[in-house]
């Protein structure tokens, strides 16, 4: 299939972006937060028009940052349908996958255990996180957990080390780097934007990599940070573990990745309320992003 008629689902997270250089700009409520928002969704808006005019049917945005609430739709095309908060199912966070065919992550980072900008996967309570010996991202995750769908991965953004390795985990994803760590004083966001946007539209363009549903079984091992907390999230949910590490067995990465999701942010408890819990935590996040409005028409009134 082309460009034309094709059904985007854009994944967005803010480390990657082009607002974003320290952990306080993605910490919410943090200092430079409300910066890092505006830069995420003008990062996105630039996508979203570049998809539609590379001849895309429908373009939906899914915001993964924290609480899912970082995207200022006011900043976005409104021909995209922007998707905050997180879904249950059947596509954990996601929900519908809504008849996408291919993907694309933007404002990405670098997994847990790779010395990237801000790297982490799921956590930055993981400090290293392996799958079969081989450090696994959020990329790979999210590429799995679309893959019974067909969904097919096309483009992905991010410091070099996230592309990096994303390039070889998803073979056929074309990439595009943000540098990190030099001083940004220098850094021009139109122009990175730009070349953001003409790469998504050129990637829209391609095959893309294959539907991310390699053979397992799957081993994995997360290293923890605080060995505690380890032990009692891996009790909870009868896991394996072994001083500070964590094992999770699986026959697919879906697997692999539900059980993730429940060492890093479930209790059974919570998992029983999530009927509950899940628009409870929206309105956290609403909460957060008004709060980013209310800084950003200040700092411009001024």
């Amino acid at each position: 299939m082309g460009s034309s008629g094709k059904n985007v689902i854009i994944i967005a997270d803010i480390e990657g972006s082009s607002g974003c250089f320290d952990y306080e700009s993605s910490r919410y409520m943090g200092h430079g937060w409300p910066e890092a928002c505006a830069a995420m969704s003008r990062d996105v808006d630039a996508v979203v028009r570049a998809l539609f005019s590379a001849g895309a049917k429908t373009v939906a945005v899914k915001d993964f940052h924290r609480t899912g609430y970082n995207v200022l739709p006011e900043f976005v095309d409104s021909r995209a349908a922007l998707v905050p908060g997180y879904r249950r199912g059947p596509v954990p966070g996601i929900g519908d996958a809504g008849g996408a065919d291919a993907l694309f992550m933007i404002g990405m980072h670098a997994p847990s255990g790779s010395g990237g900008f801000l790297a982490h996967t799921m956590t930055s309570r993981i400090k290293r996180l392996q799958v079969n010996g081989t450090l696994m991202s959020e990329a790979e995750l999210f590429s799995a957990s679309l893959a019974p769908y067909g969904v097919r991965p096309h483009f992905f953004s991010g410091c070099p080390a996230a592309c990096r390795h994303a390039e070889g985990a998803l073979p056929g994803m074309a990439v595009h780097e943000i540098e990190k760590f030099p001083p940004h004083g220098g850094f021009d966001p139109s122009a990175w934007r730009s070349e953001l946007a003409e790469a998504a539209a050129m990637a829209l363009d391609s095959d893309g990599a294959a539907p991310h549903d390699p053979c397992g079984p799957f081993h994995a091992e997360i290293l923890m940070g605080d060995r505690e907390e380890a032990a009692r999230a891996a009790v909870r949910w009868g896991f394996r573990h072994e001083g500070g590490a964590v094992f999770i067995d699986a026959p697919d990465l879906r697997g692999i990745y539900s059980g993730l999701i429940r060492l890093c942010y479930f209790t059974p408890f919570v998992e029983k309320i999530l009927p509950l819990a899940l628009p409870l935590y929206g309105l956290y996040g609403r909460i957060g992003l008004a709060w980013v409005r209310g800084k950003l028409r200040k700092e411009h009134s001024v």
